[in-house]
């Protein structure tokens, strides 16, 4: 049987769940503001919602009116005004697919729709910017000076070192603007990326738990276009898993810092049924997420992290079946610990309380 106000989705589906929606709007406020999207404009989104499976359309129609929006900018020569418009439009594009939702399609458009939306808004505020990818990843070089990170006569030069920005479980690159800028500022390149099964390589390809293989192909690439430059990576909530495997087996990071990530999951049933959805997504079944949850345990490879590794944790961040970072910390030889109390799950309610910190701490390691 299915509602015809949820398309395909049957009647009944998770994300009807009496209480859900509204539970859902709470949980990813502060991760809503903290990556940028406008407060009031997502009260008033959210508020026209009456159960989760309408929130890909709600975000997608804010994405498509900030992008007229854009075009309109653009067309009487505002090309600042535009890029901004058409970055705001990549989050609110993103923040459609944060969900399990049964349009798997959808999801895809939508992702794509971020992807494109980013891609214009770089062209015009950062028009040095190269795209970097392949069947398994995808993502944006940027440089502190504007350039492509290139010595010749375009005017770039190659950077002092560089930063790769891992994103989560249902993050995307298009998530973590202010977290690429912040380290912009310190002097250093930034990688921003979309890993196996995120953002627009979610819909062709799965979760990689060996990360590291992953990294190392990033970093050739990027080697390729900017010579070798000491390199740090950035992982956020699942990413602080990939960033910190990766850390472990790719001996080129040189920095390595956790926000909000797994020290390791306790097991498929002490996840949420939320999570388990879109792990299964994410992994491609249930089988292979299932897989995938046992795979997410830095114990023992903790000790194998050899580069200097800060993990950043939110005293408020609690989610079921998750261990938070300060065993990581405490097992790896030059780990660092920042705690902030009153934080959330990535702690998009305290970016003054970490994020300053933690930009300031990753670049001053790659000089």
């Amino acid at each position: 049987m299915t509602d015809p106000q949820q398309g395909n989705a049957p009647a009944g589906h998770l994300l009807t769940t009496p209480g859900l929606l509204c539970d859902f709007i709470a949980q990813n406020r502060s991760r809503a503001f903290g990556a940028g999207l406008d407060p009031f404009a997502y009260e008033r989104v959210t508020g026209t919602l009456r159960d989760l499976l309408e929130w890909p359309a709600a975000f997608r129609a804010e994405g498509q009116r900030l992008v007229a929006a854009a075009e309109a900018y653009a067309g009487d020569g505002a090309g600042v005004s535009a890029g901004e418009t058409f970055r705001a439009a990549a989050r609110w594009f993103h923040y459609a697919v944060l969900l399990p939702h049964p349009d798997r399609a959808l999801a895809a458009r939508a992702a794509a729709e971020a992807d494109a939306a980013m891609g214009r808004a770089l062209a015009l505020l950062d028009p040095g910017h190269i795209r970097v990818e392949e069947e398994s990843y995808a993502g944006w070089l940027r440089t502190a000076d504007g350039g492509d990170g290139r010595d010749g006569g375009d005017g770039g030069r190659s950077p002092s070192s560089l930063v790769i920005v891992v994103p989560g479980l249902d993050s995307s690159k298009e998530e973590f603007h202010d977290v690429t800028e912040a380290l912009l500022r310190r002097g250093t390149a930034v990688f921003t990326m979309d890993g196996p099964g995120q953002g627009v390589r979610a819909a062709t390809t799965v979760f990689e738990a060996d990360y590291q293989r992953v990294l190392s192909r990033v970093v050739d690439a990027l080697e390729e276009r900017l010579g070798p430059v000491p390199v740090g990576v950035l992982g956020l909530s699942l990413g602080g898993y990939f960033a910190a495997t990766g850390a472990a087996h790719e001996p080129r990071v040189r920095a390595a810092a956790t926000v909000s990530g797994p020290y390791r999951l306790t097991g498929w049933d002490d996840t949420v049924p939320f999570v388990r959805a879109t792990l299964a997504q994410r992994a491609g079944s249930p089988d292979a997420a299932r897989e995938f949850v046992r795979r997410v345990d830095l114990r023992g490879t903790a000790a194998r992290i050899a580069c200097p590794l800060l993990v950043v944790d939110g005293g408020e961040d609690v989610i079921p079946g998750v261990v938070n970072g300060a065993p990581l910390a405490a097992e790896a030889p030059r780990g660092a610990y920042l705690l902030v109390p009153h934080g959330d799950h990535l702690l998009g309610n305290a970016r003054a309380d970490w994020l300053p910190r933690t930009a300031d701490w990753l670049t001053a390691r790659l000089r």
